[in-house]
């Protein structure tokens, strides 16, 4: 059996790495080979499991040293010796890791793309050059896509890790603008995998959904109203508070299925207080809704988000800019009415699929909320959802995953 060793910053929640860390170790799982992880906080298998602390970019060391990289130009010689301390430390773990579990190669998850922890980009890229290990980095975010990283005091640092140019490594990306990104700025080939569901297994009812909506004060005939993302700017929650407004229900309500993640809480009151001034209710179950479909699904809590998907009439994606979209390729597995905002990256590799959605650009209005109640009373709702699902699973399936990853893997041999 050919062993692979996982490394990233975190392997653990829901975010879109971890999840999408999760299919690929399904994949890789079903198909025969063994998986091994390195973060600095990790939810996988323990037996198979490498935690060191300073590998995640929420740990001190780290976000002190990214405070003085990024929004100067000029650094202090004493950050170049903290982060080269940190780089030597963080490359000594691996090789601990590496000589633990020897594995044939390495599958680097968002840590060779963007600068959430310096040290341990530019120790994962010394390490792959002193072992020539082959490595796929897979890439969901580069620096060049965020605002915060786009004045930096370590340009050369970031030139040199994020990504790195080497032989052994081969370069994946989520989406069409990235891979020509990648190849234009930087001059690496690469191959667009995008997000996946398992298609090929339908969702299966756990019979939970009445008791949760009952549970939230819905009646029978109230509608779910889902938004089912963490609750971060690039979101765009108050047009999903706009649409439920403008749809004038007699309960309005939108229910937010995540926390609010690493950003801080204050966009999160920002929505509050817009909700407030709409008279739009918002319900949010972080607290009280176990991960599904992830490493940490063995939760303890009453419900899962499968169950809250379930639950939902209507699921609100109204996001400025994605990656790729989990939200939408979710909302498809479960067959249910979407309305989407056409981000850049839904209008070039998800909307000519030919997906049946309500699409909107970048505000909502009556017009909208109109195609939205007619798509809801339609007779031919429930085909256009089967629809979504059959181009799921021919464009977005666990299966485009195989056929795509494993040649990659085969060329290491």
């Amino acid at each position: 059996m050919r062993r692979v060793a996982f490394i990233s910053t975190r392997i653990a929640g829901t975010d879109g790495v971890s999840l999408e860390t999760f299919k690929w170790y399904q994949v890789l799982e079903r198909n025969g080979y063994e998986c091994f992880f390195f973060a600095g906080q990790l939810e996988t298998p323990p037996d198979h499991s490498f935690v060191e602390p300073k590998a995640h970019f929420e740990h001190p060391e780290i976000l002190e040293i990214q405070q003085d990289c990024f929004g100067k130009r000029v650094r202090r010689p004493s950050l170049s010796s903290k982060v080269h301390e940190l780089r030597t430390y963080l490359k000594a773990k691996l090789y601990v890791f590496y000589k633990e579990f020897n594995p044939d190669f390495l599958i680097v998850e968002n840590a060779l793309a963007i600068p959430m922890n310096v040290p341990l980009g530019m120790a994962i890229t010394e390490f792959i050059a002193e072992t020539g290990v082959p490595t796929i980095a897979h890439h969901h975010d580069f620096a060049w896509e965020r605002d915060r990283f786009l004045i930096c005091a370590i340009q050369d640092y970031v030139h040199y890790a994020f990504p790195p140019a080497h032989p052994a490594i081969r370069h994946v990306t989520i989406n069409s603008n990235a891979s020509r990104q990648l190849s234009f700025r930087r001059g690496l080939s690469n191959v667009v995998i995008p997000n996946v569901f398992d298609f090929a297994n339908p969702p299966t009812p756990s019979g939970k959904a009445k008791a949760l909506r009952e549970s939230l004060g819905f009646k029978e005939d109230d509608l779910f109203i889902l938004q089912p993302t963490r609750v971060v700017p690039r979101k765009w929650i108050e047009r999903a508070i706009e649409l439920v407004y403008l749809m004038e229900l007699p309960n309005p309500r939108l229910v937010i299925s995540h926390k609010s993640g690493d950003e801080g809480t204050l966009y999160e009151n920002r929505v509050k207080e817009y909700a407030d001034r709409l008279g739009v209710e918002l319900i949010f179950l972080g607290d009280r809704v176990g991960p599904a479909r992830c490493f940490a699904s063995n939760h303890t809590h009453d419900f899962s988000i499968d169950d809250v998907y379930e639950c939902a009439d209507l699921v609100t994606y109204p996001s400025g800019y994605e990656g790729f979209g989990n939200a939408f390729v979710e909302t498809v597995y479960f067959k249910k009415p979407l309305v989407v905002n056409r981000y850049s990256i839904y209008i070039e590799d998800i909307e000519p699929l030919g997906f049946d959605v309500i699409s909107f650009d970048g505000f909502v209005t009556h017009e909208i909320v109109e195609q939205v109640w007619s798509f809801l009373k339609s007779d031919a709702r429930a085909a256009s959802l089967e629809k979504n699902y059959r181009l799921g699973r021919t464009y977005l399936s666990y299966e485009v995953l195989e056929k795509k990853l494993l040649p990659i893997i085969q060329s290491f041999t």
